[in-house]
């Protein structure tokens, strides 16, 4: 990937907020399109909105409060970048790299980051409503209070990371991977979660009302005070959950195939 030092960007950058307002959006999305992003780069409050480039690379870059909004960055590298209170609404970057980047309070809104890594990423407080993150990485990020109502992720890996008091109320996880992920506190209303794996994951007081819980696993998993009312565990594998007691189960439903600590039963689902 083609690199440009913030050292021998500074001199550019100068240059371009020696300019007009409309012409210094020109002419640094210019520069960063020629350059193929800005590596390590200081574009605090830059306005790129709409912004395309192919393969850019902002790995360490400090974008933080930019205004990315609707650009077009498939492929691109974020690794270790400042992101935090950037806008970033229907930003379109499958394939990217936001390893260890800082997105604290970001709008991702509606982004395409489909098969994206965020590793280790700070997501805390974010804003991830109704985007595409199909198959991304987000082992051990901390995503705690992100805001990921109707997040569609099927085949996402979470493994590790902290979700505590996190909003998923509908979003999409279809065959996502859980383990040893901490939900504490989490809204998970009306997920769509057949066949994903909570093993080892933490979902102390978490609602899970009207959740499709059908064929998942949770090997493990620490269901004390989680509300299951209306929830389908048709298939599910609970015979290794801790903390489920009949009341819990009283108000999901289930069929022949739900496997359950002994002792305990569920209702058929209608």
């Amino acid at each position: 990937m083609k690199r440009r030092s913030a050292t021998l960007a500074a001199p550019v950058l100068a240059l371009v907020l020696a300019l007009p307002a409309a012409a210094q959006m020109s002419e640094l999305a210019s520069r960063i399109g020629a350059d193929q992003g800005c590596h390590g780069c200081d574009l605090r409050r830059a306005s790129l909105r709409d912004l395309q480039v192919i393969t850019a690379d902002f790995a360490g870059a400090t974008l933080r409060e930019a205004d990315m909004k609707g650009a077009q960055l498939p492929n691109a590298s974020f690794a270790g970048a400042d992101l935090r209170r950037t806008e970033m609404e229907r930003l379109l970057a499958p394939d990217s790299d936001f390893t260890e980047a800082q997105l604290r309070d970001s709008d991702l809104e509606k982004a395409q980051l489909q098969r994206s890594i965020f590793t280790e990423a700070d997501i805390r407080g974010a804003d991830f409503a109704s985007a595409k993150v199909d198959d991304a990485l987000f082992g051990d990020a901390d995503m705690r209070d992100a805001f990921l109502r109707r997040l569609q992720a099927p085949g996402a890996d979470f493994s590790g990371a902290q979700m505590q008091g996190a909003d998923l109320e509908r979003a999409i996880l279809a065959g996502a991977t859980l383990r040893g992920t901490d939900l504490e506190g989490a809204d998970m209303d009306r997920i769509e979660a057949p066949s994903a794996d909570f093993t080892g994951a933490a979902l102390r007081d978490t609602r899970l009302t009207s959740a499709d819980l059908s064929d998942a696993m949770f090997d493990g998993a620490d269901l004390r005070g989680a509300l299951l009312r209306r929830a389908r565990l048709s298939g599910a594998d609970l015979s290794g959950a801790r903390g489920l007691v009949q009341e819990d189960l009283d108000i999901a439903c289930g069929d022949e195939t739900t496997r359950l600590p002994d002792g305990l039963s569920v209702p058929p689902c209608g």
